[in-house]
């Protein structure tokens, strides 16, 4: 049966993504669901969670106030989290269940904004998609809501700060493994980044709304480039793609193993396999390397055989046609990769968002 899961777990979802983009960004995230997925993002998505404090509610809702649409209910709920949190906007950030039952989240953002007096932001999930879809969403609206507007009225900003940061934007935990901005900062210092700073992680909605300050954007996730593509638009802020946050562990392990190597298999999200196959060919250009995403992937920045997974059968279809000398992916898959009848090398490349794993040996977390 197609995407039906016999040797993985399940990735993290939409919802996760949408809550994992705001959530050091000092608003008041609901999860419009009655408890269940609040708990899995909380307890299994959001690793900063148990470090670092923000306002994330479950909105509770009760299965006769779900299937009747009480949408009055939620936002009561929301009003009273206000008037004893404050916040500097609102997030509704939508599950299976306001799917399932078709709630009208425009509808809800602009209920709130009137009761609330703040902006409020909505993510559309459905919780059968994969997190970075969710982070997409989130991403484009959090920077059409507040990118250049003044904090008091809302209305647009003039531009009198000189532009000299470099914004990097789709770097979350569930896309780099790492729950803290300084690993992060350093690897993109590394790689001769001047004044960085990092969207919704080390950094609050001043940021966004000062978005002058911006003078290029560097896009670590395929999640970003909607996002980019609007400041290149709207204000006029160039960008340009890569992942630098590949851990140094990785990166030896696998100059170990390239000697003898015709062919390999990268499993990751875009961006980093495509960083992981360039550093592959500044060791040895004769070689083969083909990369495999079970998430977004973007065709402007795909080679011949790079493939989009939709399931198991796929990757395993892939590895059998396929004689690859070595793959590089989350050590999840070494169970699939072997009932595929690969016995190849295999390099362990962690990704959060499939098995739990963190690259921050600060951060204890149970995969």
């Amino acid at each position: 049966m197609k995407k039906m899961l016999k040797y993985l777990s399940p990735f993290a979802p939409d919802q996760s993504g949408a809550c994992g983009v705001l959530y050091e960004l000092g608003g008041l995230i609901v999860i419009c669901d009655a408890g269940g997925c609040a708990g899995n993002i909380c307890g299994f998505d959001e690793p900063r969670w148990f470090t670092k404090k923000s306002a994330v509610f479950s909105a509770g809702l009760r299965d006769m106030d779900a299937i009747m649409g009480r949408d009055d209910r939620l936002i009561d709920k929301l009003s009273k989290a206000y008037n004893q949190l404050g916040g500097e906007f609102a997030a509704i950030v939508a599950t299976p269940v306001p799917a399932v039952i078709g709630t009208d989240m425009k509808a809800l953002k602009r209920m709130a904004e009137k009761r609330l007096g703040i902006p409020c932001i909505t993510a559309n999930a459905i919780g059968t998609r994969y997190f970075d879809e969710g982070e997409e969403e989130a991403w484009l609206n959090l920077f059409k809501e507040f990118a250049g507007k003044s904090s008091s009225d809302g209305e647009k900003a003039e531009s009198k700060t000189e532009s000299t940061h470099i914004g990097v934007l789709g770097a979350t935990p569930l896309e780099t493994g790492y729950a803290t901005a300084e690993p992060l900062l350093e690897m993109v210092k590394a790689e001769g980044v001047e004044s960085p700073v990092i969207y919704g992680m080390g950094s609050d909605l001043e940021v966004i709304r000062n978005i002058s300050s911006i003078k290029e954007n560097y896009v670590v996730s395929p999640a970003g480039l909607k996002t980019a593509k609007y400041l290149e638009e709207e204000f006029g802020i160039p960008y340009s793609v890569g992942f630098p946050f590949i851990p140094e562990d990785v990166k030896r392990n696998v100059a170990d193993s390239i000697d003898s190597l015709l062919s390999v298999l990268i499993i990751h999200t875009q961006f980093a396999a495509n960083e992981m196959r360039n550093q592959i060919r500044t060791n040895k250009d004769n070689v083969k390397v083909d990369c495999a995403t079970f998430f977004m992937q973007s065709r402007d920045y795909a080679e011949e055989g790079d493939l989009r997974l939709s399931g198991e059968d796929d990757l395993a279809e892939l590895v059998a046609k396929n004689n690859y000398d070595l793959i590089i992916a989350d050590s999840d898959f070494e169970r699939l990769l072997t009932a595929s009848g690969y016995t190849g090398k295999f390099v362990d490349f962690p990704h959060f968002a499939v098995s739990g794993r963190m690259n921050d040996d600060s951060v204890m977390f149970f995969s």
